[in-house]
């Protein structure tokens, strides 16, 4: 199988950073190859160098694409090639219809007139390659995630593509979602379409890929083929970290205190749609010491039961009670839930977790002011002091407190986040997809976190998509289906078949 790309010691380098440095990628014909490696550790710089994001003369190596030399000017040099990249955050426009999206700045027209008719068309076909079956003139903001991305790969069908760039394709998608979306790569694939995917779903990489390319810290450290090797998981990972991680998950003594939070018949009714509950009579607790875990499909009411509880940040006509220590609390506002004891980090660190246009010092001190204040007046000094033992306490890569967390890695910026709610001093913390987006390094180094909080006596709630992740972290796993709190399994019960077949049958 002749190439289609080679990418030879390609070095690219920020003042006082080399973010690439020689590095070798080689990608087939009709291939779909993965590119892996922790957060930071340079695939998405190799990828806007490819693209053009990073035009030739900014950087060192060659890029040589169907055979000849390649040097891309900008994104509309390489895309006119058939070079097409979608990024984790989609680019598409939310108030402008699906067939508008497609052909955004790529428009059928004839002397400035739109041919509506043949764009309508058109966006028909593209749609059905993808499988979606949507109007060309629904609205964008009215389809879920999975959709939104298969949108964007039909926008990239429109212009002809020969080399399909996705980064991070399933970050925020279901699994059914996620799986659909993986056929379409191995159609696409049938099809003659070539693919690179970034992802930190190993599982999924070894689905789907047929090579798997690992870079660390800037460089290739290998190339896995699956026509000549047996790709596993560990592999990769070793290759991604430098080392065996035998234990995915750290081993911790399970030791369940007292009662710490405890919520009774809570029910939650939509903000939009008043006759529509969400939540339906959830009752559950967290001990002191002890990590639970939720587990239960994308829809399912996780993160609304954890907004809803944690100052009421969702929901309508909501009713029940939380009580901390046996003891009914007031946690109708968020400032009140904090005080309470309370705090909930949101699965959605870049727009609801942190500022991102900020320092890491005042993300950090952002839920505590009270902290680092003195007569209602910060105290630069402190400030900056209760960040700077938070960078060392979670091991937050950075030169600097004052950089700002836009430019770090999602491993690091959680770790901003989770910083900024230990600060707050919390009894029970709720994590809501703590290691979406993060590399296999980063998560062990949440986990290690997590249960350092165990052992200090905290409670943790944990919602996560990824069912190994919680039961290998978690005490016990509540299941949920359709907004209610169908089952509930110790850590010895618990499998996936399990929770699905309580998922299925209630």
């Amino acid at each position: 199988m002749t190439a289609l790309l080679e990418m030879r010691s390609i070095t690219k380098t920020f003042p006082g950073v080399k973010a690439l440095d020689e590095v070798n990628l080689t990608v087939r014909q009709g291939e779909i190859h993965a590119l892996v490696g922790e957060n930071g550790a340079g695939k998405s710089t190799l990828m806007k160098v490819l693209s053009g994001v990073y035009p030739a003369g900014t950087y060192d190596g060659e890029i040589h694409y169907d055979g000849a030399l390649a040097e891309f000017r900008d994104i509309a040099d390489s895309e006119a090639r058939g070079i097409i990249i979608i990024h984790q955050e989609l680019a598409l426009v939310p108030l402008l219809s699906i067939a508008e999206n497609l052909f955004l700045g790529n428009e059928n027209a004839t002397r400035g007139v739109i041919d509506w008719p043949g764009t309508f068309q058109r966006t028909t076909e593209l749609l059905r390659k993808v499988g979606l079956r949507e109007a060309p003139t629904t609205l964008v903001d009215k389809l879920g995630v999975g959709k939104q991305q298969l949108v964007e790969i039909a926008k990239a069908l429109s212009k002809e593509v020969r080399l399909l760039i996705l980064d991070e394709p399933t970050a925020a998608l279901s699994e059914s979602d996620s799986q659909a979306l993986l056929d379409l790569m191995l159609e696409l694939k049938a099809q003659g379409v070539t693919s690179i995917i970034i992802s930190h779903k190993l599982n999924e990489v070894r689905r789907v890929a047929d090579t798997v390319t690992v870079i660390r810290d800037g460089t290739t450290v290998s190339t896995l083929d699956a026509k000549t090797q047996t790709i596993t998981e560990d592999a990769i990972v070793r290759d991604m970290v430098g080392r065996d991680m035998a234990h995915r998950y750290p081993s911790r003594e399970r030791r369940a205190g007292e009662v710490l939070l405890e919520v009774e018949d809570w029910n939650v009714w939509h903000p939009e749609h008043a006759e529509r509950q969400v939540i339906k009579s959830a009752d559950f607790h967290v001990r002191a010491g002890e990590v639970v875990g939720i587990a239960g499909l994308m829809g399912s009411g996780r993160t609304e039961l954890a907004m809803s509880i944690f100052g009421r940040s969702y929901g309508r006509n909501i009713s029940g009670t939380v009580k901390m220590h046996g003891k009914p609390v007031d946690v109708s506002k968020v400032h009140r839930a904090i005080d309470a004891g309370l705090a909930y980090v949101t699965e959605d660190r870049k727009s609801l977790g942190l500022v991102l246009e900020e320092t890491i010092l005042r993300n950090v001190t952002l839920a505590n002011l009270d902290g680092v204040s003195r007569g209602g007046i910060l105290d630069d000094n402190r400030e900056t002091e209760v960040s700077e033992e938070y960078r060392r306490a979670m091991n937050i890569r950075t030169p600097s407190v004052f950089q700002k967390v836009m430019n770090l890695s999602g491993g690091n910026q959680q770790k901003v986040v989770l910083s900024k709610w230990l600060f707050a001093g919390p009894e029970v913390l709720i994590l809501d997809e703590p290691t979406r987006g993060i590399d296999v390094g980063a998560k062990f180094e949440i986990y290690g976190i997590i249960n350092d909080l165990s052992a200090q006596g905290k409670g943790v709630l944990m919602i996560s998509s990824e069912m190994p992740e919680l039961l290998g972290m978690c005490d016990r796993v509540y299941v949920m289906n359709e907004g209610a709190l169908v089952g509930e399994l110790t850590a010895n019960e618990a499998s996936q078949e399990r929770i699905m077949s309580l998922i299925v049958t209630e």
